[in-house]
């Protein structure tokens, strides 16, 4: 019996286990939404939010805290700057676990796990759903040619010249 055991160990040794919560972190970090097993996707979610909850704050000691749990400078650089400003007023729950069904070699209970506020369908902001809205195959009205004023204005920009 599981009495009193918090953890749930995955069926890996310690090591093992704190690599692949490492590895997962940093990839729902950078692609802000994975799939993965129910039973992963809920330990990842005790791992990766009080970091999210640590990044609100931009010190060092966070930023060291925090690398030293994810290992990945691009996921800590994400982590720190458009996440961090995204959730800086939400007391908690950034993630959200979406259930898919089984698996169909084992049937393990699959899963998508999401950061909540990238999530378009669910948000509120009437921006981020308009950029999402879907498009019809229909070639729509013909777009505005271009002026000479417009051709003029664009050659007139610096150029780059490398030698």
């Amino acid at each position: 019996m599981r009495h009193n055991k918090t953890v749930n160990h995955l069926g890996r040794q310690s090591a093992h286990r704190k690599s692949l919560m490492a590895n997962m972190a940093c990839s729902l970090v950078l692609h802000k939404r994975i799939k993965t097993t129910l039973a992963k996707a809920k330990a990842l979610q005790g791992y990766v939010e009080p970091l999210i909850t640590k990044a609100k704050e931009d010190t060092t000691h966070s930023r060291r805290t925090v690398f030293a749990y994810l290992k990945q400078k691009e996921a800590v650089a994400e982590m720190f700057g458009p996440i961090a400003q995204r959730v800086g007023d939400r007391p908690g729950g950034y993630t959200r676990i979406l259930k898919t069904g089984f698996r169909l070699g084992d049937a393990a209970e699959m899963c998508f796990i999401e950061l909540v506020d990238y999530n378009e369908t669910y948000t509120n902001d009437k921006k981020a759903a308009k950029a999402s809205a879907k498009r019809t195959r229909r070639a729509g009205a013909a777009k505005p040619k271009a002026t000479t004023a417009d051709v003029v204005a664009d050659t007139e920009a610096p150029i780059a010249v490398v030698e």
